[in-house]
């Protein structure tokens, strides 16, 4: 039986905000690091194929990696800080790519990861209203992680569009590197495991992100 695609689109934060105490860099080095552990989990299950995209914002929003790309090929190249916070133009970016076409009738629901550290500084409502009007939108698996306090947590949970749910919280370069690592590996299994025919799958709950002895918050 031929494998139905699960796209993975990375939404990440490059505001001049995370060239503070390194954010931008750890968030790239747990990306690369994350990217062994994604292909092993795509190839625990034959009957999906995983493709990577990303999008970075900062002043406006940008395809880091354009087109969708086997997971088993796919490499990083570091994000880069360049402005303010355009999240909203990044869901619109990819609210275009899940309309049908580009995205295939038959697939398994995309993921959509989101990684950011701080306020929104466009219209962002507009732009999830896009991506909840289009038919994959709505039934994309949502994972969202708040690198520091300053992050705006109520509308990562927003985005999340489960009341249930909760963005996790990273503190420092540890905790950023589980949650990318969960986010590449447990979400991706569950969203390749084929569920009843249009349903949307739930979100799996993320890791407990506690704090180990020693340990300080830098962000």
């Amino acid at each position: 039986m031929a494998s139905r695609p699960v796209h993975f689109i990375w939404l990440l934060d490059c505001s001049g905000s995370m060239s503070v105490n390194g954010k931008i860099g750890q968030l790239n080095f747990a990306i690369r690091e994350a990217i062994p552990e994604m292909q092993q989990a795509a190839d625990s299950n034959p009957a999906a194929s995983l493709l990577v995209r990303a999008i970075s914002f900062a002043s406006g929003a940008s395809w880091h990696v354009s087109e969708p790309t086997p997971v088993s090929s796919f490499s990083w190249e570091d994000v880069h800080t360049y402005g303010g916070t355009d999240m909203g133009a990044a869901f619109k970016l990819a609210a275009g790519a899940l309309q049908t076409p580009p995205m295939p009738q038959r697939a398994l629901p995309p993921v959509l990861a989101l990684a950011s550290d701080g306020q929104p500084t466009d219209d962002w409502r507009a732009g999830l209203r896009a991506i909840d009007g289009t038919p994959w939108g709505k039934r994309a698996v949502r994972v969202a992680v708040a690198i520091g306090d300053d992050a705006d947590k109520s509308m990562l949970k927003e985005f999340l569009a489960n009341p249930e749910l909760e963005p996790l919280q990273a503190k420092n370069p540890r905790q950023l590197a589980a949650a990318i690592r969960w986010m590449s590996t447990a979400v991706v299994k569950d969203a390749s495991t084929p569920k009843v025919e249009d349903a949307k799958p739930a979100t799996p709950l993320g890791p407990p992100l506690t704090k180990v002895e020693g340990e300080a918050d830098i962000w």
